[in-house]
C-alpha cells in the first residue's frame, strides 16, 4: 500500500520540528500561520532583511576556517502556547559543519494573543528556545547513531571489536588506539546508562587522568557526532 507524502502545508512535513519535540504547554499548529498550504520561511526572510544569499563567498570561507559552523536553509516553524494562546515564531536552521546534523534556533518571532498586548522581558526569558533545541538534536542524533554488534561485541568503524568489559577498563592513548574517541563515547555512554552522575568524572579515574582531560575527550567526541549534545549546567 503507497503512503502519500505529507503536503508541504503540514508544518512538520520535513521533519525539522515534531509535536513531541515540544515541552509540555506548547503545541505545534498542523498549518501553517493564516492556514497556508506553503512554506514562506524564504519570504518571511525577505521581509526581515535575513538573507544567507547576502553572505559573501569570503565571508564563508573565513567562517569555515575558523571551525566555526555556517548556517543554510533557516525554516521558520510556529508553535502557540496552549494556556494563553501566545503565538511564536522559531527559525530553525540545520548546521552544515555539525556531525552528526545539528539544529539551532537563529530567529524568534514572538505574537501575544491579542494584538497590542505588551511584551516584559519576563515572557521572553519563559520561551523555552533551549528546551526546544535540545529535544530536537536528541532525535535527530538517535535517529543517526548506529551500533553494529556481533557476536555481542561492538564492531567500531576500524573492525576493531569491544565487549561491555573492555570499556569498564582504561581506553589507551589517543594518539595510539585505533577508534579512540568511539571508545570515549561508548565508555561515556555505559556510564550514564548506569546512571552515572558525572561520567567524565569516572572515565578520569578509570584512565588515570585529569578530570580537565577526560573531559576534553568526552568533548572531542560530541564535536565528531558520537554523544549527543550535552546540556547546558549539567555535569559530565
Amino acid at each position: 500500500m503507497s503512503i502519500t507524502p505529507p503536503r508541504r502545508g503540514y508544518q512538520p512535513y520535513d521533519g525539522l520540528i515534531t509535536a513531541d519535540d515540544l515541552p509540555e504547554g506548547w503545541y505545534l499548529p498542523d498549518r501553517f500561520p493564516g492556514e497556508r498550504e506553503d512554506d514562506a520561511s524564504n519570504e518571511i526572510d525577505a521581509l526581515l532583511g535575513y538573507d544567507d544569499s547576502l553572505v559573501t563567498d569570503e565571508q564563508r570561507r573565513s567562517q569555515a576556517a575558523s571551525d566555526e559552523n555556517e548556517t543554510v536553509d533557516g525554516r521558520w516553524r510556529y508553535i502557540e502556547h496552549t494556556e494563553t494562546h501566545t503565538r511564536v515564531m522559531i527559525r530553525l536552521q540545520r548546521q552544515m559543519f555539525a556531525v552528526p546534523e545539528e539544529v539551532r534556533i537563529t530567529g524568534v518571532i514572538y505574537l501575544p494573543w491579542r494584538p497590542g498586548d505588551p511584551i516584559t522581558s519576563q515572557l521572553l526569558r519563559e520561551l523555552p528556545t533551549a528546551r526546544i533545541e535540545a529535544a530536537i538534536n536528541k532525535r535527530l542524533f538517535a535517529m543517526k547513531r548506529t551500533e553494529t554488534i556481533t557476536g555481542g561485541k561492538i564492531v567500531l568503524p576500524s573492525g576493531h571489536k569491544v565487549s561491555e568489559r573492555d570499556l569498564r577498563g582504561p581506553l589507551g592513548d589517543p594518539k595510539k588506539t585505533p577508534d579512540f574517541y568511539e571508545l570515549v563515547a561508548l565508555q561515556h555512554g555505559r556510564l550514564t546508562r548506569e546512571g552515572d552522575r558525572n561520567p567524565s568524572a569516572t572515565m578520569a579515574q578509570i584512565n588515570s587522568v585529569a578530570l580537565s582531560t577526560a573531559q576534553g575527550w568526552v568533548t572531542k567526541a560530541r564535536d565528531r557526532g558520537l554523544l549527543p549534545p550535552g546540556r547546558r549546567g549539567r555535569a559530565g
